[in-house]
C-alpha cells in the first residue's frame, strides 16, 4: 500500500483502491470508516445472494456484501487474505467484502473520464467514471448507487 502526504487543491479528491478480481476499483476515502481482515459472517436467512452475512464490529451488526457478486462478477470466496472496508452508505455502516486494499489516491475531477456508452446501463449507473492512471484503468463506484437508500435500510 502506498500513502502520498501533500495537500489537496481545489477539486481534488482522496480515493481508497482496491481490487475485486482482476479488476481494480476506488471509493471516496470519506466513507471509509475503517479497512479490516476478513471474519467469517454469520449467513442470514432470504438476505441477497449478495450479502454474505453479518458479523460483530465492537458489539454493532454489520452486514457484510460480496462486491463482487454485487457488481455481476463472479462470488468470492473469502480467505484470511480478503479485507474488508467499512464504509459508510447513506445513514448505514456497511462492511464490502474485496480481495486487497492497493492505494490511497489523491486525484482531480480531471482525471475521471466517463464510463463507455457501450456499458451496461448497471454498469454505467454504479461506476461514477474510470480514470486511466499510468498503466492501471481504475474504476470509480458509487456506492450510493449500488446501494440504494431502500436496499441499505434492509441490511
Amino acid at each position: 500500500m502506498s500513502y502520498t502526504v501533500k495537500s489537496l487543491n481545489e477539486g481534488d479528491r482522496e480515493l481508497i483502491a482496491f481490487r475485486v478480481g482482476d479488476q481494480e476499483f476506488c471509493v471516496n476515502v470519506m466513507q471509509v470508516r475503517e479497512i479490516r481482515g476478513w471474519t467469517p459472517a454469520m449467513a442470514m436467512p432470504h438476505s441477497p445472494s449478495y450479502m454474505k452475512g453479518v458479523i460483530n464490529l465492537r458489539g454493532a451488526v454489520l452486514p457484510i456484501i460480496d462486491l463482487s457478486a454485487r457488481l455481476g462478477m463472479k462470488p468470492t470466496e473469502p480467505t484470511q487474505r480478503h479485507v474488508i472496508i467499512v464504509a459508510q452508505v447513506h445513514r448505514k455502516v456497511v462492511g464490502l467484502l474485496v480481495d486487497a486494499v492497493s492505494d490511497i489516491l489523491t486525484v482531480s475531477e480531471d482525471n475521471v473520464q466517463p464510463t463507455p456508452e457501450i456499458a451496461s446501463e448497471l454498469q454505467r449507473q454504479f461506476a461514477r467514471g474510470i480514470m486511466p492512471i499510468g498503466n492501471r484503468l481504475i474504476c470509480l463506484l458509487e456506492l450510493e448507487a449500488i446501494f440504494p437508500e431502500a436496499e441499505s435500510e434492509a441490511a
